[in-house]
Parts: structure tokens; sequence; C-alpha cells
């Protein structure tokens, strides 16, 4: 079944990514990035080569495919869009970047544009509320947007030109980010502003008032727990 799905080099990149990990089933979800990296979407053909590789059946591999969003079942265009909608990006106008963005592509959720460019995605959270509403494309973060910064974006890249992230790379495509999710070590981790004040609001104020986390208990400090349960000799009482 293998060879029928996939290349002799994509079988080395496989075994590749389950080298790392001491179960070779902790290398399902990498796997199906790389595969999807190449693919555009989780094949059934995708599924039954990754659970050959992994001893592991088709239900199980099918399982972890179905379970996380990132993983699609349909082709995704050349850039994956994503706008979060969950509660403080609706509150800050994350429903209306949304409309933009879809108005503009001529698409709705979990939908391509016929020229297979794009792929539009209602998400409900992107863990990313310090700079709500926030977008983004191929997995990288494009914060506080609005309809019109949003909607620019999709301009530049339809006309190819350079898109940076808020807080990464360069935008590059989707099958490249899937490649990373794959191979993290891509060489672009310094790239970027990861962290910023906004960000980091909380700790600053906490060093400021000088508070601190309490500290961690040993086992000197710990307290043994009671038992709550009847001594089995004991009789009943009355």
């Amino acid at each position: 079944m293998t060879a029928d799905v996939i290349s002799a080099e994509t079988a080395a990149e496989m075994d590749r990514i389950i080298a790392r990990y001491p179960n070779s089933r902790s290398a399902v979800m990498a796997l199906l990035h790389l595969m999807q990296s190449q693919q555009g979407e989780i094949t059934i053909g995708a599924i039954g080569a990754i659970a050959e590789r992994l001893n592991l059946t088709t239900a199980e591999v099918s399982a972890v495919s179905t379970f996380y969003t990132m993983y699609k079942r349909r082709r995704v265009g050349e850039h994956h869009i994503g706008v979060c909608t969950n509660t403080l990006c609706a509150v800050l106008g994350g429903d209306a970047v949304y409309q933009a963005v879809s108005d503009r592509l001529g698409i709705g959720h979990n939908e391509t544009s016929a020229d297979g460019r794009f792929h539009l995605e209602r998400i409900e959270c992107q863990a990313a509320c310090t700079h709500a509403p926030v977008m983004t494309v191929d997995w990288e973060f494009m914060d506080d947007q609005t309809p019109s910064s949003a909607v620019d974006v999709i301009d530049k890249l339809a006309a190819g030109e350079p898109v940076a992230s808020t807080r990464g790379p360069m935008i590059r495509d989707f099958a490249a980010t899937e490649r990373t999710l794959a191979f993290p070590d891509d060489g672009l981790a310094a790239e970027g502003t990861p962290v910023d004040a906004l960000m980091l609001a909380g700790l600053t104020v906490a060093r400021v008032r000088g508070m601190a986390a309490p500290p961690a208990p040993t086992e000197s400090t710990q307290q043994p727990q009671e038992s709550h349960q009847a001594d089995e000799s004991e009789e009943p009482s009355a």
C-alpha cells in the first residue's frame, strides 16, 4: 500500500520523524502534517500509509486526524486563512473581520476559492487574546486586525506581494508551514518578535510591585492527607 501512495523520499522522511520518538505511535501527528504538506489534505491513502508505517490500524490514525481541526479532509488552497470569532475576538470585531474576508474571497467557512489560492476557516480560538481580534495566515499570526487590514493582507497575497506576520517569519504558504510542523527546526524561529510588552504586561506589573508566586511545596511542608475511610474493624454505630 505504501508504495502506491508515497515516494521513496517521503518514506525516508517518515522514518526520520519516527526515529525522534521512543514510542513510534507518538509520531502520528507529525506524520499527518508531513502528508498534508505534500497533498494539501489528509487522504485515505495517507492514513493507510501512516498506519502501515506505525503498525497501527487506519481507525487509530483516522481518530487523530478527525479529532484535531488542523488536519483537513478536503484540499486546502495555497494559503489557509483563519479568523478567530471566539469570545474576546468576537467582542472586539472578529465577526466583522471574518465577514470582510469572506466577502473579499467569495467563500465561507471551510471553503476554498475557485482559483485554489485561499481556504477560509472560522476559528474558535487562536490562543492570542492579547492581540484580539486575530487572524492567521498559514498559522502565522496577524494581530490586531480590522476588516480593512485583513482584506489588505488578502490583496497583497493575491498579488504575490510579500507579507510579514506580526510575530513570526514572512508568510510562505500552507504547504511550507505544514512541513515546519513535521520538521520544526526550519531555521525561522528567531524571525519576528514572538513576545512584546503587551503580552508581558502582567509579569511587568508583578515585578514592579514585588509580587511573586508562592514557593512550590516540598516534602517537609506537605501535610499528610487524613484518611476518611472508616476502619473496617470498627462496628457501625447504631
